[in-house]
């Protein structure tokens, strides 16, 4: 069945990925009727999402937000499936770094890094990262059941020489590198909802409390590696730019989630000043009413 789904399916994947990005983009705004008017694909968790973040605004000021954050949702798919295709050029020119050069000094130190972001622009093409630095680029990914896609999936994000690493098995990827001294950058994003058995940590995102993954801190304190923060900005429809801030290069010296929250507070302002960009999609406060009650 995997197969059969693969053969009917990834030909017309492939045939939308060959296209201009001028005509992909005209196909998304058809695509954007569509999900917003007629399917209404998670319009409510998206408005939920947004009444919670900003009690402040309006409701016409958050129906606003949701209308843009959709035209802005279909686009990166689109961008995702012309991925499969994307000449390397190509997404040097649309996915640019602001301060590549932050790299070249950090890796005099000698250490490994963390990668820390939220899902928010396109994060997919930061694979393009590899290209430019003297890191091992990593990144960590959720296998997917259908095999066939599984497979041109890693090796359409792989073609600028990241590896993609089953989440599950990044702690023995870093155990083997320092041991033989591979200095490695491990891309993470952090900003989703942990399973609840999972949770060490809860804490105020965008106001309200909420389960924490604190994987990033936890690997970067256990492997003493920097802990480095990804702002991704979209410039203009299909043209992003990146640039990167030290959040610490001494991740033991911190207190236990000290680091989790300065990286919250740093996606939080990234969301606040164009909050259009965020996944909202995702049902990130579905826990809010399961925090733990805090002592008196």
């Amino acid at each position: 069945m995997n197969l059969l789904i693969y053969i009917l399916v990834y030909p017309i994947i492939w045939l939308l990925s060959i296209l201009p990005f001028k005509i992909l983009y005209f196909i998304s705004d058809g695509v954007y009727l569509l999900v917003y008017y007629v399917i209404g694909y998670r319009k409510k968790v998206v408005l939920n999402n947004l009444k919670l973040s900003f009690p402040e605004k309006t409701d016409k000021e958050l129906l606003k937000i949701r209308k843009a954050f959709y035209h802005h949702f279909v686009d990166i798919f689109i961008e995702m499936i012309k991925s499969f295709t994307v000449s390397k050029n190509s997404i040097y020119k649309r996915y640019k770094y602001t301060n590549i050069d932050f790299f070249t000094d950090l890796y005099k130190d000698g250490k490994s890094v963390v990668l820390v972001g939220p899902h928010y622009a396109n994060w997919e093409w930061i694979m393009s990262l590899d290209s430019f630095v003297d890191y091992r680029g990593y990144a960590a990914f959720t296998k997917i059941n259908n095999k066939y896609f599984n497979n041109k999936i890693l090796k359409s994000r792989t073609k600028f020489g990241t590896s993609l690493v089953q989440t599950s098995k990044v702690i023995s990827e870093m155990k083997n590198n320092q041991k033989n001294n591979i200095q490695a950058i491990y891309g993470l994003l952090s900003d989703q909802s942990p399973q609840l058995k999972k949770t060490f940590y809860w804490s105020k995102f965008l106001g309200i409390k909420v389960p924490i993954h604190t994987g990033a801190e936890m690997l970067a304190k256990r492997y003493d590696l920097n802990v480095v923060y990804m702002n991704v900005q979209r410039v203009k429809r299909g043209h992003y730019q990146t640039t990167f801030s030290l959040i610490t290069n001494e991740a033991t010296k911190f207190e236990d989630y000290q680091i989790t929250d300065i990286f919250l507070e740093k996606v939080e302002k990234q969301i606040r000043a164009n909050p259009e960009f965020y996944f909202w999609t995702h049902k990130r406060f579905k826990h809010k009413d399961k925090a733990p009650k805090e002592d008196s």
